[in-house]
């Protein structure tokens, strides 16, 4: 039979709590109709004792009520079964799914913030569930919005923001929700449009962040970069790096740890630990425009990707290794590139976008690719040789 139950029916009320409708609502979504499918014509003549019973388990559910149809059957006579179901207030459907505590919880909520936050009721009223998830967080949540009202862009660390009962971790567990609530009470001027998602937290309302680092080596023992050392392995925030202005003539970047902890000997050269897809903290580094600037990352569609990018900061910047001559030489060491790039770069040059097409376009072997880490050191050693 497909006629409703009591359980279809409550599970229509579960499924307004569900989507939040209730706590959204309130009060203004009732009386409301809950869908009811009944017996048809001939199934109450063949299976009136059924109806019946169908009827009974109805009329005895709490909190709903039913409304009944009149007619008259040519052989059961006159009779009545539902035609509607109802809820007539939102303290019945609450109560019907067991959510009374949790709807006094929200209330509570909400005379907080309307006391202390007045333009977040909005945020509460659009996502009543999740601050109900929050409701054990959401004075603290309340306290460092007021925090951050009363310090715009303060250029701290999150670790020294002193509001009582909250720490840096806090705030950082919970910065998908504050900037949601942030966003709705800063002034524009006091919120960094450009700066999104939940990593760029920090620039959007003007925390300070962790300084980017830039790992390089020194390639050749006559640059007295760090007195006393041989090709040192060096580790500097960037505003030191763009300040150091080394005679170094020619900069080598790359992607693969080992690749930079092995890079051979070059004269008057330094060779950089890459970052992917990222060159802001490079970028401040200026003295890096004099130098031949080379770029060494994987034969895939991703190793192009970042060449084109890194020259949006860099122009003149030349690849290394990237070219059909070092791919073919290394086909027993292919590898697979789960997700290929597909869109055109156009600051690749002539041989590179040619290479670049031939990858994306599957026209060698469908996602090719080939790992730096995976060219051999001799090739590598020639290479620098030649140039």
């Amino acid at each position: 039979m497909s006629w409703t139950r009591p359980a279809d029916l409550r599970a229509q009320v579960q499924k307004l709590w569900d989507r939040g409708e209730l706590l959204q609502e309130g009060e203004l979504a009732f009386p409301r109709r809950l869908v009811l499918k009944g017996p048809s014509s001939d199934e109450l003549a063949q299976r009136f004792d059924s109806v019946r019973s169908w009827i009974a388990e109805l009329q005895a559910m709490p909190h709903c009520r039913i409304e009944l149809r009149q007619f008259t059957h040519r052989v059961l006579g006159a009779n009545a079964v539902p035609q509607t179901a109802w809820i007539d207030s939102l303290d019945m459907a609450l109560a019907w799914i067991g959510k009374r505590r949790e709807a006094e919880r929200f209330r509570a909520l909400c005379g907080l913030t309307l006391q202390r936050q007045p333009a977040l009721r909005a945020w509460l009223a659009r996502r009543p569930l999740r601050a109900l998830d929050l409701a054990g967080a959401w004075p603290q949540l309340l306290d460092v919005v007021e925090w951050v009202c009363a310090h715009p862009r303060c250029a701290l660390y999150l670790r020294q923001i002193d509001i009582p009962g909250v720490h840096s971790k806090f705030i950082e567990t919970h910065r998908d929700t504050l900037g949601e609530l942030l966003d709705l009470v800063l002034p524009a001027g006091a919120i960094d449009a450009a700066a999104t998602g939940i990593a760029r937290f920090n620039a959007r309302y003007g925390f300070r962040d962790k300084p980017a680092r830039i790992r390089f080596r020194v390639l050749d023992d006559g640059l007295d970069i760090l007195p006393g050392t041989r090709q040192a392995d060096i580790t500097l925030d960037a505003a030191s790096f763009a300040a150091l202005a080394p005679p170094a003539r020619q900069v080598f970047i790359t992607e693969n740890e080992i690749n930079f902890l092995a890079f051979p000997p070059v004269a008057n050269s330094l060779v950089v630990f890459g970052a992917g897809y990222g060159w802001d903290a490079l970028a401040q580094a200026r003295w890096l425009e004099r130098c031949a600037l080379r770029y060494w990352g994987d034969i895939d569609t991703h190793g192009f990707a970042i060449l084109d990018q890194l020259r949006s900061r860099f122009p003149r910047t030349a690849s290394l290794l990237m070219d059909r001559a070092t791919l073919m030489a290394h086909q027993t060491a292919w590898g697979l590139e789960p997700a290929p790039v597909r869109h055109d770069l156009p600051r690749l040059d002539a041989d590179e976008r040619l290479l670049y097409d031939e990858l994306r376009d599957n026209r060698i072997q469908p996602g090719l690719r080939l790992e730096q880490e995976r060219i051999g050191y001799a090739w590598l050693e020639q290479a620098l040789r030649a140039l």
